[in-house]
């Protein structure tokens, strides 16, 4: 026997079909779109595809997005997003608006619930909202249906409103004030749940985002916070730490536009180049470890040592003085004058013996303050010696040797040197302020700075910045320190940051210990250095054909490459 479907059975099942496939066409994009609102990391980029996709679903001609401002007293809506295929506009600009129930956002915002107008000109008697026409009236455009619904995070709170304006009946219909109430018709109840599902995933991935943001903006601050530590216990070097890092991030910014030569095939991302940053931040970290007397110094002696030298030499002033008074008052006891005689050859031999011994005083004062001015021009740091006295001028020895071997009677009566030992060494530094002990500890900073990074837990990333950091003081051919590590072994992040690093303390502000240098013969001393394969030639070439110092406001007075 054979059953026969009649026509109205057969276009009712076509028809369920056509809505079945709708709705799984439906579902997996929205699949596709909930994809894609958990891996987009910008807002800006966020709220767009939220509003794009809300307006693809329902056909609106137009929509808008508003976010919830609490940061200050008073709550506001920020008016975030805008699109319209019929007014399309590169012009928008980001603008806040208060928080009422006046406003058609505002009052979603505020109550938790979502509007479903088919025409925002005709609103039903004794509701508190009202549209602004403002817009419509300026474009010219007409606002006929409109969706506004508010999204809401996992505990219920509205952080943003989702508006929708004039549902087209196709896609693909112009829209234009004249036809509006014609091409357009109400949200059906259907696609106000579908969009508020999509508003309630977006809702989700903006409150990631903002709490992706708010961690940034704490790692942010705490980075900021440990380079006021750092320059806080040298003042000297203020403002180091961020010059470095606005170098380092323009060199790796210049390196991304070579297309041609040896560096054609490095590209840093922005992630990248934000862990350049923080490691060019934090590259000197470890100096809250070093020995803030240490840190300070600006001469070879520390001043309390200077000061301590200083009593000394007055201590063997005044005891010269005072034995000069006793072996003059010695002399007197032992040869006294004969009043009964009117013979003045006695008188004047007394006289001979006590200038005697006043100028040898005199002579040994001179002395004293001839070596203390001496002593003086040793502690300078821009003095460059050898620790051969035979290498001197034989005056420059001579002095040297005497000083050394110059000896005082202390208060407690003991012959000790003037300069001691220690002191001595100091002093003949061959080159800066520090003694080799004292630069060992300086130079610990940078294995401090590598272990206080390696505890933080780096996103994946960061995780790199630890390591960035580290090797800021290698060089190329291996004689570099911590870990003497040669070019294969250093990372070319580091590599940057080793050439602005050293430019910064070669172009920064006059110092107690060293002056500041113009930026042609910073560049010079540059390519000397990479002459001498320490630092890369390449990176020190683009740092000056690309002028990256001019982030600094610093300006090349000379053709580097005509100084000798």
């Amino acid at each position: 026997m054979t059953v026969s479907l009649s026509p109205i059975v057969t276009l009712e099942s076509k028809e369920l079909l056509e809505a079945s496939a709708q709705r799984v066409d439906l579902i997996e994009q929205l699949l596709a779109i909930g994809t894609a609102l958990s891996s987009s990391n910008d807002l800006a980029e966020l709220l767009q595809l939220i509003l794009s996709k809300s307006r693809e679903i329902t056909c609106s001609d137009a929509g808008s997005v508003y976010l919830l401002d609490r940061s200050d007293a008073e709550s506001k809506l920020l008016f975030k997003v805008a699109q319209n295929d019929s007014i399309p506009s590169d012009t928008f600009q980001e603008f806040a608006v208060p928080l009422t129930q006046k406003s058609l956002a505002g009052y979603v915002a505020l109550t938790g619930e979502s509007l479903n107008l088919p025409d925002a000109y005709n609103l039903p008697p004794g509701v508190p909202y009202e549209l602004d026409r403002s817009f419509d009236t300026s474009m010219p455009y007409r606002t006929c249906s409109v969706l506004v619904l508010p999204m809401q995070d996992q505990d219920g709170e509205v952080i943003g409103v989702l508006q929708l304006i004039n549902r087209k009946v196709k896609a693909d219909v112009v829209f234009t004030a004249e036809n509006a109430q014609e091409v357009t018709q109400p949200y059906t109840e259907w696609e106000e749940r579908i969009v508020q599902s999509l508003a309630s995933q977006a809702a989700i991935s903006i409150e990631r985002n903002q709490l992706q943001q708010s961690i940034e903006n704490l790692f942010e601050g705490f980075v900021r916070a440990s380079v006021q530590i750092i320059e806080a216990r040298d003042p000297t070097t203020s403002g180091h730490s961020e010059r470095v890092a606005d170098l380092t991030v323009r060199l790796t910014e210049e390196a991304n536009a070579i297309a041609t030569g040896p560096l054609r095939g490095i590209y840093f991302s922005a992630r990248q180049i934000q862990e350049v940053r923080y490691a060019a931040l934090l590259h000197d970290f470890g100096k809250v470890g070093t020995p803030e007397a240490l840190l300070g110094k600006r001469k070879k002696l520390y001043p309390e040592q200077l000061e301590v030298i200083r009593h000394r030499f007055a201590l063997a002033q005044r005891t010269q003085e005072m034995e000069c008074a006793q072996t003059k008052f010695r002399y007197l006891i032992e040869h006294p004058s004969h009043k009964h005689h009117d013979d003045d050859s006695n008188s004047c031999s007394h006289c001979q013996s006590l200038e005697k011994f006043d100028k040898q005083l005199t002579q040994t004062i001179e002395t004293l303050n001839h070596y203390w001015e001496f002593l003086q021009e040793l502690n300078e740091p821009d003095v460059i010696l050898t620790r051969d006295f035979h290498a001197f001028s034989e005056e420059t020895a001579a002095q040297l040797s005497v000083l050394s071997e110059y000896t005082y009677r202390d208060i407690d009566g003991l012959t000790k040197p003037l300069i001691s030992e220690a002191e001595m060494a100091q002093l003949l530094v061959p080159r800066g302020n520090l003694t080799a002990q004292e630069r060992s500890i300086i130079e610990s900073h940078v294995t401090h700075t590598y272990h206080f990074l390696e505890r933080i837990p780096w996103t994946k990333h960061l995780k790199g910045v630890p390591a960035i950091a580290y090797g800021h003081h290698e060089k190329l051919d291996g004689s570099g320190y911590p870990l003497g590590l040669n070019q294969a072994e250093i990372p070319i992040q580091t590599q940057m940051l080793t050439i602005v690093d050293i430019y910064d303390a070669l172009t920064a502000s006059d110092r107690p210990y060293k002056r500041r240098l113009p930026v042609d013969t910073a560049i010079r001393i540059l390519r000397q250095e990479a002459a001498k394969n320490k630092i890369n030639s390449d990176l020190v070439e683009l740092f000056e054909q690309r002028q990256v110092f001019t982030v600094l406001g610093h300006t090349l007075t000379v053709d580097a490459h005509s100084v000798a």
